[in-house]
């Protein structure tokens, strides 16, 4: 055993010696580089799309530019049967070798063509020319009729035999989806835990079969592609590169791919400790809102929106931080739409940041808390739900009502439940009795209806205001506290009918709405008179009040 490991450490020791070595027959860069500048630049010669030979520039000619000269001269001498390929011989010159064919040029052939290739400019315009020669002939043999026509017959029976085999191919597949719709297939299962279902698996079989179905019909019409260009001379060379149109951008994005991984890895992990970051807030502002966590003058309901504006922050920063590492980033084509988003989003959005903000203000103002009974404008109703955009009431008609934010923000907001916690809410009602009845009467049967009345604080106790003397009656005003916002409409009602009830029992006319002469029998209602049918006193089944929900 030690031995093995005394081995096992000589081989580690020896390969990463060994790792610098590797790959030493490759040239160093800056050698590589200079052999690259000492080879010119060079472009092919063309005839019908098919690259005879490459030449280099010569002089202020670049490769480009005499390499489509030739080719065009080259594809005007192919396109005239009077010149012979025979006649296309070599001229020698002082400072070149010509090529000609008859008495037409094609291209001269200088001491720097043929210097890179070690050989002299004759051998090079030999060899030159005999290619061309070569490419010529073929350039003619292909487009003569009979070949033509040849390519006609074959492309037209390959069309048939594509459409035989296409629907030989949807027949068989078709037959094989039926089999699995109808086939005895059985749910795929661990024990007693079922990993797929039967309608599952038979969703997996389909699939794989239509995905087969996809890659041979792919497959059937590439070879029909190719066969079918290379029947003609025109398309014949594009024959061989559809497999190179599909694999270089394959290839593309692979080594760009493989160039990315290292920012790949760098917005994972940023994405990764982002996440857990995010985790941890949300669990301290869960337990600062459950009031597990506690700072001095920091409020409960400020837990949420605080997490709120943080996560932002955080998504925002990771956003900044991440974006050049996203591939395309630095392009212009990239800068110019989140230009165009960012506008976008600045002029669309301005409502909805005015009612956030306005939500953020309320939310750390406490202007109202979620179960609070407040008053907007003339809408009255309990908070049931506060957004960042937008706060929900419900009213005492079981109504939902949506207030943007901003409204509220710029309105009256009346809150009904935030004093009542702890010294009560107020409520108050008017009523108006004539002079003749003394007024510490009057006060005697508003409280004495206030003591009755359920939902009414005892302590702090009710009081009475005289708020006016008008010509016909005085205005009283009873006054009562609760602590139960929420109860209002029962409890007014409640103390109206208390009202009605000890100014009838005492035969004492309330003077309301208006007051013009005194009738001859005062306006009330005897008390052997209050439960006349269909009423039902209280005691007896069904005579309990209506009470709001």
């Amino acid at each position: 055993m030690k031995r093995a490991a005394y081995l096992t450490v000589i081989m580690l020791a020896v390969l990463i010696t060994a790792l610098p070595f590797l790959g030493a027959t490759d040239l160093p860069p800056a050698k590589e580089a200079l052999v690259k500048e000492a080879l010119p630049a060079t472009a092919p010669v063309m005839l019908g799309r098919t690259a005879i030979f490459s030449i280099p520039g010569f002089h202020a000619l670049g490769a480009d530019e005499r390499a489509a000269k030739i080719s065009e001269r080259l594809e005007k001498i192919a396109d005239d049967p009077a010149i012979r390929t025979d006649a296309i011989k070599t001229d020698e010159g002082d400072v070149s070798t010509d090529i000609e064919a008859g008495d037409r040029a094609i291209m001269a052939v200088y001491d720097s063509d043929a210097r890179p290739f070690g050989v002299s400019r004759q051998e090079l315009a030999t060899a030159c020319a005999d290619k061309i020669r070569l490419a010529i002939q073929q350039y003619r043999q292909a487009r003569l009729p009979q070949n033509v026509m040849h390519g006609i017959v074959l492309a037209v029976i390959a069309t048939a035999v594509l459409l035989a085999v296409l629907l030989l191919v949807f027949f068989l597949f078709r037959r094989a989806l039926a089999a699995v719709e109808k086939g005895k297939t059985r749910s795929i299962q661990f024990q007693r835990f079922e990993v797929l279902r039967l309608d599952q698996v038979k969703a997996l079989l389909t699939g794989s079969i239509r995905g087969v179905r996809l890659i041979v019909v792919l497959l059937i019409f590439y070879i029909y592609a190719h066969f079918l260009l290379g029947c003609f001379p025109w398309t014949s060379p594009f024959s061989g590169q559809i497999l190179n149109y599909l694999l270089v951008p394959l290839k593309t994005m692979k080594d760009g791919f493989i160039g990315y991984i290292p920012d790949l890895i760098f917005l994972v992990v940023l994405a990764v400790v982002a996440r857990y970051l995010l985790k941890f807030m949300r669990l301290f502002a869960v337990e600062v809102e459950k009031g597990n966590i506690a700072f001095p003058g920091f409020y409960r309901e400020w837990a949420k929106p605080t997490y709120k504006i943080a996560r932002f922050l955080v998504i925002a920063f990771v956003a900044v931080v991440a974006f050049p590492y996203f591939p395309g980033s630095q392009s212009p084509a990239f800068k110019g739409i989140s230009i165009f988003l960012g506008v976008l989003f600045s002029l669309g959005s301005s409502s909805t940041v005015s009612n956030v903000v306005a939500g953020l203000d309320m939310t750390y103002r406490r202007a109202f808390l979620i179960g609070d009974w407040i008053k907007i404008g003339e809408l009255t109703g309990e908070v049931t739900r506060m957004r960042l955009l937008v706060s929900h009431l419900r009213t005492y008609k079981n109504e939902e009502v949506i207030i943007p934010n901003s409204v509220i923000q710029n309105s009256h907001v009346t809150n009904y439940s935030s004093l009542a916690r702890e010294q009560g809410l107020i409520l108050h009602t008017s009523i108006t009795i004539g002079y003749s009845t003394p007024w510490r009467q009057v006060h005697a049967f508003l409280l004495e209806a206030a003591a009755k009345t359920p939902g009414l604080l005892r302590e702090p106790a009710p009081f009475v205001l005289q708020t006016a003397l008008d010509d016909f009656y005085v205005r009283y005003e009873l006054n009562a506290y609760t602590d139960e916002p929420r109860e209002m409409l029962n409890i007014y009602s409640d103390l109206h009918q208390n009202i009605q009830d000890a100014f009838n029992e005492f035969e004492v006319q309330i003077m309301s709405p208006h007051y013009m002469f005194d009738p001859e029998a005062p306006a009330i209602v005897p008390k052997e008179r209050w439960y006349e049918p269909p009423a039902k006193p209280p005691r007896e089944e069904g005579g309990e009040k209506t009470r709001y929900p």
